[in-house]
């Protein structure tokens, strides 16, 4: 297992050794132990599972701190645009965002920790993303900032994303702000 740096600290790639042959492949995608040995000391309590079709964008969600979230992402069929973005107010990398390809055949994890906002878009025909996550989902903490929003300004390769009523209804960053859900 290998931890690969983002530029929003707190956000890294895992990459896990894996075997792969002909009968198709073994990976151990999650041994707390090995996780804690590597500093990444996380309480996972809930597992989900979204399968997509090609150009559907889902985020930028989070849970604020009335039940904050870090996740453990991975994408296990097909392939995404995974995006995290900063969304801690007094943070040096505020409103900064990175964007890594996850996929089947990378088999690369991402940690998104509390404090960030979370969206991926499926870049193949189909795509099954997987993650753990450190607390229940509460609708009453959830909150979406806006895929688009200029002042995020995240390049999504496609144009015209496939969206849910939920997401066209984000917020910009200028109305998170005035009521921030995280602040350092």
């Amino acid at each position: 297992m290998r931890l690969l740096p983002t530029d929003l600290p707190g956000v890294v790639i895992i990459q896990t050794d894996y075997v792969r042959d002909e009968r198709g492949f073994f990976i151990e995608s999650y041994h707390r132990q090995r996780f804690a040995d590597h500093g990444l000391d996380y309480d996972f309590v809930q597992d989900n599972h979204s399968q997509s079709q090609a150009k559907v964008l889902r985020g930028i969600h989070y849970q604020g701190m009335d039940a904050p979230m870090s996740k453990l992402v991975r994408c296990t069929s097909g392939r995404i645009l995974d995006v995290v973005v900063d969304l801690r107010v007094g943070s040096p990398h505020f409103a900064k965002w990175i964007g890594i390809e996850l996929s089947a055949e990378n088999m690369k994890q991402l940690i998104v920790p509390a404090g960030f906002g979370h969206a991926f878009l499926v870049l193949s025909d189909r795509a099954d993303v997987q993650y753990k996550c450190t607390a229940y989902y509460t609708p009453a903490a959830e909150g979406t900032i806006a895929y688009d929003d200029p002042d995020v300004g995240v390049t999504w390769p496609v144009s015209d994303p496939i969206i849910s009523a939920r997401d066209r209804r984000g917020m910009s960053l200028k109305q998170y702000l005035a009521n921030p859900a995280f602040t350092i």
